[in-house]
């Protein structure tokens, strides 16, 4: 028998790892990478069918949803200042808003947005206003256009505003609905959009309208007000304390109560 101190460690463990290295020619290597090169170019023609395929099919239900979006743009109409709550409601688009934005805004009654036939070639966006003091126009678009090098290109209808109500040209603090105060350095509103054409192929307000609120603008239009929420917030924290301090009144009070009862008991006591 060994020693104590020369048991030996029960628990220590030997792993041997058998690995197996293959060594191949330069030669193998570029045929291998030739091979590769095969199969990556019938991935790469089935991508390009799939999407030919999913073209067709956005094209077809395009042109079966356009009677929908009609009718719901006839629905719309029957709701007063329903595309302003809209876009203020919208986290992307009311970041945009001034106070003077959201005043020209109430004069919106319809927002359209089509795509192109082809629909990969781009779509406009059309908004339509009642009669306004900011501007002439009944109509306010917005293109974009991807020709066939895939070079991207916007035009938009040029704003004739009213005399000295040019939105654009509007600089310094602007107060939002929320009552928060923004500083711009530059001129900064909601309608210098319709003149930027810097970058069509990154217009994030125009995709936003396309691919999140044109879909289902009654989504946002359905978002309920934060100050309300938040007023309503109060009151009931105002409720829960009036009625925390009306029941500690009403335990000062049976309290009390209980206290004369005992007093009188012992006066009782003492008499007799």
């Amino acid at each position: 028998c060994l020693p104590r101190h020369h048991e030996p460690f029960p628990h220590r463990i030997s792993l041997f790892v058998n690995v197996t290295v293959y060594y191949i020619s330069e030669k193998e290597q570029q045929e291998a990478i030739e091979h590769i090169d095969e199969v990556q170019n019938e991935i790469d023609r089935l991508n390009e069918q799939a999407s030919e395929e999913i073209l067709k099919v956005e094209q077809k239900y395009n042109k079966l949803r356009q009677p929908f979006f009609q009718k719901r743009s006839e629905l719309i109409a029957k709701i007063p200042n329903f595309w302003v709550t809209t876009f203020v409601n919208h986290p992307q688009v009311s970041a945009l808003l001034g106070e003077e934005d959201e005043e020209a805004l109430h004069y919106l009654t319809r927002v359209e947005v089509t795509e192109f036939e082809d629909i990969k070639s781009g779509y406009r966006i059309d908004f339509y206003f009642d009669e306004n003091p900011y501007f002439e126009n009944k109509v306010l678009s917005k293109e974009f256009h991807l020709n066939e090098s895939g070079d991207p290109s916007s035009k938009s209808t040029e704003i004739k505003w009213k005399a000295g109500k040019d939105l654009t040209k509007r600089t310094g603090q602007t107060q939002t609905k929320a009552g928060k105060k923004r500083q711009h350095e530059e001129p900064e509103s909601f309608f210098t959009w319709f003149t930027d054409h810097s970058d069509a192929g990154a217009d994030e307000l125009g995709e936003v309208i396309k691919d999140d609120i044109w879909p289902n603008p009654l989504q946002y239009y359905l978002v309920p007000d934060m100050d309300d929420e938040e007023g309503e917030g109060e009151e009931e924290d105002d409720e829960e304390e009036e009625e925390g301090l009306e029941d500690i009144d009403e335990e000062g009070d049976e309290g009390e109560e209980e206290e004369d009862e005992e007093e009188d008991d012992g006066e009782d006591g003492e008499v007799r």
